[in-house]
C-alpha cells in the first residue's frame, strides 16, 4: 500500500543516567535520523513512546523511542505498531549488539534475540521475529565484566567519535532500508 508507514523503534533506557550509554545506541540512532529529517519528538501517551513523524523520498516514517526501560520495549513497540497500523514486516528496530565490535553495523530481518532482553520482549509482544533490525556493535565487555555493566557504561572519548560516525551511518541505513530494501542496504552498509 502506498500510504503505509514504517515504524522505526530505537531501543534504550529512559533518563539522564543512561544517556549515551552503549545500551542506548539504538535510541541515539533514531534521534540522529529525526534530527537529519527535521523531525520533532512529542509524547504519544497511547504508544508510551516519544514519536516523530517524518517523510523521506515519499516514505512515511514513524520514529519511536519507547519511554520504558529496555527489557519492557515490547509493549510500547506493539502499541505504536497498532496505533499507526504498521504491519510487523514494516517495523525496524535499532539496537545495541554485543556480538559486533564497536562501530560495526549490520542489518537483517528476523532471527533470535541472542539474549537481548529488549528484543526478547518485542518478539513476545509482536508475536513475531520477522521485523527488520539495525544492529549497532558495542563489543564484548573487557575481562570478566558482566555484560549488564558493560552496556550501561558510557563510551570513552575515542570510542565516542567512532560511535558518532556509526550513528550517522545507522540513520543512513534506515533511509536505505525503507527506500531501496534490505539487500541493497546490506550491500551498502555491510561492506564498510
Amino acid at each position: 500500500m502506498a500510504d503505509e508507514r514504517w515504524l522505526v523503534v530505537g531501543l534504550g533506557n529512559p533518563g539522564e543516567r543512561y544517556e549515551h550509554t552503549r545500551h542506548n545506541v539504538g535510541a541515539d540512532a533514531v534521534r540522529v535520523l529525526a534530527s537529519d529529517l527535521d523531525g520533532r519528538f512529542s509524547r504519544n501517551k497511547r504508544a508510551r513512546c516519544q514519536i516523530a513523524e517524518v517523510v523521506v523520498s515519499g516514505e512515511r516514517l514513524v520514529l519511536a523511542v519507547p519511554e520504558s526501560y529496555m527489557n519492557r520495549s515490547g509493549g510500547p513497540t506493539q502499541a505504536a505498531a497498532a496505533w499507526y497500523k504498521v504491519p510487523v514486516e514494516r517495523v525496524i528496530v535499532c539496537h545495541d549488539d554485543l556480538d559486533l565490535e564497536p562501530g560495526r553495523l549490520r542489518l537483517k530481518r528476523g532471527g533470535g534475540h541472542a539474549g537481548h532482553n529488549g528484543l526478547k520482549d518485542i518478539d513476545r509482544a509482536l508475536g513475531s521475529q520477522e521485523y527488520l533490525r539495525v544492529r549497532i556493535g558495542v563489543g564484548r565487555p573487557p575481562g570478566r565484566m558482566p555484560a549488564r555493566d558493560h552496556v550501561l557504561r558510557r563510551f570513552a572519548p575515542a570510542e565516542r567519535e567512532t560511535m558518532d560516525v556509526v550513528l550517522a551511518e545507522a540513520a543512513g541505513a534506515i533511509v536505505t532500508l525503507v527506500t531501496d530494501g534490505l539487500e541493497p542496504a546490506q550491500n551498502r552498509y555491510h561492506a564498510r
